[in-house]
């Protein structure tokens, strides 16, 4: 199983509209680096739920991975913000997992503690500029995010 962090705008899609809808396509990314992380992407691999422009930012939950990486069909649809001109069917360039609501952290986890704990040296949403709306993170660090900090320390 591998580990990953989804960012979201909240007001856009925030983890209580996971909790609501249950599955979702993670559509709309359109980052080569973020598109390549989704089709290492395995179903069961477990991802932090971050909530990016907002005034709290940091991980509010977890979602699995339930379906693999498959063409996104926002970039086909022309009234679409993601719209690609470039994109074909039988060619497609973006592509996207389906995830699926797991929980909730109790509290969330914000980017000002991760970003001070040493507990979470080298994680990649430290580095300065990561701006990478997919990204991997390491069994140690999901597991100290969901379990410490989410769960107040």
């Amino acid at each position: 199983m591998n580990y990953w962090l989804l960012k979201s705008e909240p007001e856009s899609y925030g983890i209580d509209h996971l909790k609501r809808d249950k599955v979702e396509a993670w559509s709309g990314v359109r980052n080569y680096q973020a598109r390549n992380f989704m089709q290492a992407m395995a179903v069961g691999d477990l991802c932090l739920f971050y909530h990016s422009s907002t005034d709290v930012k940091g991980v509010f939950g977890v979602a699995k991975v339930v379906a693999k990486a498959h063409p996104d069909l926002t970039q086909f649809d022309k009234k679409s913000h993601y719209f690609d001109p470039k994109a074909t069917k039988e060619k497609p360039i973006w592509y996207c997992v389906d995830v699926g609501f797991v929980e909730k952290l109790k509290r969330p986890a914000t980017l000002a503690e991760i970003k001070v704990d040493p507990k979470l040296n080298g994680m990649l949403l430290r580095a300065p500029g990561s701006r990478l709306s997919v990204q991997p993170v390491s069994e140690k660090h999901f597991t100290y995010i969901r379990e410490v900090l989410g769960r107040g320390k």
